[in-house]
């Protein structure tokens, strides 16, 4: 970002005349600014960085030079001259060695080179000198921190990136995005408690900067999750500006020959959970009544396999990951889409203010985040009856439209051969549990149900995924002190896909973590046989796995809570006639079960997106429900103090049904389609 004088832009001369003015130094460093920046706008940057160098030739006198050369620098950049950016840049600290923007930029342009230990050294420099506090040198030292922790993180330097965010909370606690980066990287490291407040941070800050996806992980508590939903869309997207954005009407396409365009957007459509479940999606659409546009807007990729497939599989791919979020919606606009998919929600590389933009008629949230959006453009969230069921649609922004399973699965996945124990470094005997879902998942609460079942079943170990060895030793060293010998913690290193999928079914029984169960871990391991024991809760993150379980036909795998999951799991482990039993009836179901059934999950879907299409052409199209969300996020504040791990249905809406009379009583709460309305709520 160029240094911006906030003038307006006089006529611009002719350029040869620019640069004489800029010789004989007649041109004042604002003029220089708004010249630079017509030239710019224009396409010009050649002589834009050319009037620069010549001003900066002949005014080397000049007080405000730093800051002509920043600009000077960003122009390098977008000249693609990396290089000569960071020549700029030094140039500018040598005239000013306490210029924050010029530390932070430099530190960019160093970790773009690949040179992420000089960019920590630039930023940790800067951090170290401004010791004095000034409002413009905190927002410096915030950037830098936030910087400092985002490369080490990266890096997979967790506790090194930890301690520096903290440090940038500790400085400007009511900033999130440092918060949301510190409580992600305690959740992968299995540090609990996860939320631990100091002095400087309260209790309510650490709470107010999770993100959804981070409270998925954390808790159980849909109301909460769709007001923090809420909360973090309009911190994230606010209100754009909408100036050449009218409001699309629906194209009569219902009852026609005409397809129906459906594009869908996404980071993860490569080698990513994601990519796998939609690949034979893509194929198996009905290209004779619905066309399907792919918009990528995650990282570049080489040698893809997945991503090669889904790029043939669609009628049209744009990469839309290098232009902007409003230039990526004109694209979808120019496309004419009629129903636009979000395929990431909230999640890595989102690309959320795209949609804000209502780029097609209709916008559906679907397959990549499990969750609702709590945006005013999300009208749809497709899900299976057993991650919704009925009247559980109030935790929902969104109108709820169903599918046979929300999980689909690529029936064309290589697998590698199946190991033996020995091979993968389990023992050839005893009972094996696993659970392959990421450390993030992973709760004291959910660790503690593992060790007594371990200290239950003594000839049985527990099989995890690594979360690398200071993670890994963390869990042994707890076990420990559950008294349960670490031996019994065995670790997998990475492995690529298809010897993954192989692996899996060495186990005897997967055991799904609570609130955040798995997804397609839970896909995979029933794909390969191997059962996997869940409870549900209320929400969508916490009732997934369960849905997945049932569509592969074994439904007696669902618990009715955390005591019934754990005595299932020892019964399991001490009765090995009654696991073989399942694993046969999943062998037996495994093709013809609903989870495998993909051509009648398309077929479907696409039923529902024509009846998306016809509502929208009647002018039906549900507005979100927004109402009282505030009130539900205080409310739902007030629950987490509370630490409650789990609660049926009944006792959880009972406990923000009593809340929320309180609150109502000293302060009156208009009706909405939650829990608070005219026939629920005590007439006072």
């Amino acid at each position: 970002m160029n240094i911006n004088t906030n003038l307006a832009s006089e006529p611009l001369l002719p350029f040869p005349s620019l640069l004489e003015r800029a010789r004989q130094q007649q041109l004042s460093v604002t003029e220089l600014f708004q010249c630079a920046e017509s030239l710019n706008s224009a396409g010009q940057r050649e002589q834009a960085g050319e009037l620069y160098r010549s001003w900066i030739a002949y005014n080397d006198s000049n007080p405000l030079l730093h800051l002509v050369y920043f600009n000077y620098s960003v122009t390098l950049r977008q000249l693609g001259d990396l290089s000569g950016s960071i020549n700029a840049l030094r140039a500018a600290l040598k005239i000013e060695p306490r210029f924050g923007q010029g530390h932070i930029n430099l530190g960019r342009a160093l970790e773009d080179a690949g040179l992420t230990g000089q960019a920590i050294q630039q930023w940790q420099a800067f951090a170290e000198m401004t010791a004095e506090i000034t409002p413009e040198r905190v927002g410096h030292r915030l950037m830098i921190l936030q910087h400092i922790g985002r490369v080490l993180e990266n890096a997979g330097l967790m506790e090194e990136a930890e301690k520096t965010l903290w440090q940038a909370m500790e400085l400007r606690p009511e900033k999130i995005e440092s918060g949301q980066h510190w409580t992600s990287l305690r959740q992968r490291q299995c540090k609990w408690p996860t939320l631990v407040p100091s002095e400087h941070v309260s209790a309510r800050q650490l709470l107010d900067a999770l993100s959804p996806l981070t409270l998925a992980c954390y808790a159980d508590d849909p109301i909460f999750q769709l007001a923090k939903a809420y909360r973090y869309c309009t911190s994230l997207v606010g209100r754009p500006d909408l100036t050449g954005f009218a409001r699309i009407a629906p194209r009569q396409k219902s009852n026609t020959a005409q397809r129906l365009r459906i594009g869908y957007v996404s980071s993860d459509l490569r080698d990513h959970a994601v990519g796998f479940a939609l690949s034979e999606v893509f194929e198996t659409h009905d290209k004779s009544t619905v066309e399907i546009y792919a918009y990528y807007c995650g990282e570049a990729r080489t040698s893809d396999a997945t991503q090669s497939r889904i790029m043939n599989a669609v009628d049209c791919w744009r990469d839309i990951s290098m232009i902007g979020d409003e230039d990526a919606a004109r694209q979808i606009v120019a496309d004419e889409i009629d129903i636009l998919v979000d395929v990431n929600g909230y999640t890595k590389h989102a690309r959320t203010k795209i949609f804000a933009y209502r780029p097609a008629p209709v916008i559906v949230a679907f397959c990549g985040y499990p969750g609702t959006m709590g945006s005013p453009f999300h009208q749809y969230i497709i899900a299976d009856e057993h991650i919704i069921p009925p009247g559980h649609e109030i935790y929902y922004s969104e109108k709820v439209l169903r599918i046979p399973c929300n999980q689909p699965v690529d029936r064309q996945r290589q697998i590698a051969p199946r190991p033996d124990r020995a091979d993968v470094g389990l023992p050839e005997d005893g009972f094996i549990f696993a659970c392959f879902n990421g450390m993030q998942k992973i709760t004291a609460a959910c660790f503690a149900r593992w060790m007594a079942i371990l200290a239950a079943t003594p000839n049985s170990v527990l099989w995890l995924l690594s979360g690398g060895e200071n993670v890994d030793q963390r869990l042994r060293q707890t076990a420990e002190q559950h008294g349960v010998s670490s031996e019994r913690l065995i670790f997998a290193p990475k492995a690529p896909n298809p010897k993954h999928l192989a692996r899996v079914g060495v186990a005897d029984l997967f055991l799904d973590t609570f609130p955040y169960g798995a997804h397609s871990t839970a896909s995979d391991a029933v794909t390969m046989g191997l059962p996997v024991l869940t409870f549900p809760g209320n929400g969508f993150a916490s009732r997934f796995c369960a849905s997945i379980v049932a569509a592969a036909g074994v439904p007696e795998l669902i618990c009715d809570g955390p005591d019934d999951y754990v005595v299932k799991a020892i019964a399991f482990a001490k009765d090995r006639e009654a696991l073989t039993a399942v694993r046969q009836s999943l062998e037996r179901q495994r093709d013809a079960s609903v989870l495998r059934d993909i051509p009648a999950l398309v077929r479907r879907l696409e039923q529902l997106y024509w009846q998306i299409q016809g509502e929208c052409e009647r002018g039906e199209t549900p507005v979100p429900d927004l109402r009282n969300l505030d009130v539900y996020y205080e409310v739902g504040v007030e629950i987490m103090n509370e630490n409650i791990e789990f609660e049926d249905s009944a006792a959880y809406r009972q406990r923000y049904f009593q809340k929320l009379a309180n609150w109502h009583a000293f302060s009156p709460i208009p009706y909405d389609g939650r829990l608070w309305t005219p026939e629920t709520a005590p007439i006072r």
